[in-house]
């Protein structure tokens, strides 16, 4: 995503519990956190390019929140005056290579981190948007319903969020926070057009091209 000024991709996993038992993975007491690198950044309308020899590759949309001004030690009270757009973001996922990197004790970078496996639509006023709390969030692939949840299903909330991670790593003014995905989350085949959109917030749709 050209003339983005984002320093770091900070993404949340297993943030709504359905997806998490449908990973057969146990709740976290903290907010479980990776990284992706600006790089991995297209906009709507771009290729998603997964290589073949990586195996199975999943979509998961999710609410992505971008940091306005600098914060550390933020507290939950405090925490959405740092949030100056929001946008819907498609974490897309190397599944096979991130199963096989949790089975070996290893990070789950690769598997997260490809040129154009993530997928954002252009950001918006968070002033604009409704309750963040209460944003329905959708995924079809060629015109099928495969996702659908709530932010209100968060086990961590976008304040609680931004207070724990600031209260570790300092956040930059463009940073992008993906907050996690709901239930539903599947494989991508070559040719597929994927959209995930959030109610009142927007759509990125893309076509998969295995490589």
């Amino acid at each position: 995503m050209k003339n983005m000024n984002c320093s770091k991709i900070i993404c949340i996993g297993q943030n709504y519990p359905a997806h998490a038992r449908e990973m057969d993975l146990p709740s976290s007491s903290n907010p479980v956190i990776f990284l992706k690198p600006p790089s991995s950044l297209i906009t709507d309308g771009e290729v998603i390019e997964a290589p073949a020899e990586l195996g199975r590759v999943d979509y998961e949309v999710e609410l992505a929140l971008i940091i306005g001004k600098r914060a550390k030690h933020i507290s939950e009270k405090d925490a959405l005056s740092y949030i100056s757009m929001v946008a819907t973001f498609n974490d897309i996922t190397a599944r096979d290579v991130q199963a096989n990197a949790r089975d070996s004790g290893h990070p789950w970078t690769f598997s997260k981190g490809l040129d154009t496996f993530a997928p954002m639509s252009v950001p918006v006023e968070l002033s604009s948007v409704g309750d963040i709390h209460d944003l329905d969030l959708e995924l079809c692939v060629n015109g099928k319903l495969r996702q659908h949840g709530n932010t209100a299903d968060m086990l961590f909330s976008p304040e609680k969020l931004v207070a724990y991670i600031s209260t570790y790593m300092t956040l930059e003014e463009g940073d992008i926070i993906a907050t996690g995905t709901p239930e539903g989350v599947s494989g991508l085949n070559d040719g597929d057009f994927v959209e995930a959109s959030i109610s009142g917030v927007g759509k990125v749709s893309n076509h998969v091209k295995r490589i």
